[in-house]
Formats: structure tokens, C-alpha cells, sequence
């Protein structure tokens, strides 16, 4: 079994497609776990807020049957299989860790939106603290105390 960490997010209908994506992506994990959902202002472009969290999963899906199945979830939830980057979407899945894979193809891994963006990092760290991803030598929990970006984000309640 190889552990890995989706984010998940979406800004139109959050709640549903929230639920909906989490619910196809347990499909593929023996077990699985999940952030606190978190609201975020959208990031490059004006929109809905999102709703935003990670999830840890554990299965036996090679990374590219994993990928595959994350784009058909996105697919089967309305997401346009080109969508354009920073705009509205049903949902967003995107694989940032797999086990302790290296890779600058894609999808690139670990994902660099760990290192950019409050709203991948700050579940992330929050889900497992004491991880060092590949690469790296701080921890989850040591990069999140550290991060500079000034984005808006707080936790759903």
C-alpha cells in the first residue's frame, strides 16, 4: 500500500462536489482520512470562495492508474476535461504527495502547490505534521510555521 495526499476544492456548489469528490476518491483507498475543510478566497482571479482540504489515502493503485481515476472523478463532477487554470470549478483533485515519489513529469511530484498555496498546506501539515516529503528536510508542520504567502483562508466550523 502507498500512501499519498489529494487536495480537493471547489467553488461552485461546494459543499455537494465537496462531498461527492470525497466520497469517489474513498473508492479508491483501504483507508483514508481528511483535513478540516477550510474556506479560501480564490487565488488569482475573482470568484466564489472555496472550500478546500486535503485527504490520505492508502491504496494499491500505481500513480498513473491513481492520476487516471482522480481526472475521471473530475470528469464524472463537471469538471471540463481542459479546464483553463484560475477560474470557477466543481471540483479540483489534484495528487500532491505519492509514498516518497520523485517526479518532474506529470503530474509533478511533490506537487509545488504544497510550497505556494495556504489553502494545500495548511491541511496538509494539519493532517500529518511530523511528515518530511520527499526533498525537503523541515517538516509539514516547519514549512507551514514558516510560510510567507498572505492568503486568506480560515477553517469551516
Amino acid at each position: 500500500m502507498i500512501t499519498a495526499y489529494i487536495s480537493i476544492g471547489s467553488n461552485i456548489e461546494r459543499e455537494y462536489h465537496l462531498k461527492a469528490g470525497l466520497d469517489a476518491v474513498k473508492t479508491l483507498a483501504s483507508k483514508w482520512r481528511m483535513s478540516r475543510i477550510f474556506e479560501a478566497e480564490p487565488v488569482g482571479f475573482d470568484g466564489d470562495n472555496f472550500f478546500n482540504a486535503v485527504i490520505e489515502i492508502q491504496t494499491s493503485l500505481s500513480l498513473s492508474e491513481l492520476q487516471s481515476q482522480l481526472k475521471e472523478i473530475e470528469r464524472q463532477l463537471g469538471r471540463p476535461a481542459h479546464a483553463v487554470k484560475n477560474q470557477s470549478r466543481t471540483i479540483d483533485l489534484d495528487l500532491l504527495l505519492y509514498g516518497d515519489a520523485v517526479s518532474d513529469a506529470l503530474p509533478s511530484l511533490p506537487r509545488s502547490d504544497i510550497y505556494r498555496f495556504a489553502f494545500v498546506l495548511w491541511p496538509l501539515s494539519e493532517l500529518n505534521p511530523d511528515l518530511v516529503i520527499p526533498q525537503e528536510t523541515q517538516t509539514l508542520a516547519q514549512l507551514w510555521q514558516n510560510f510567507s504567502q498572505q492568503q486568506i483562508l480560515w477553517p469551516v466550523e
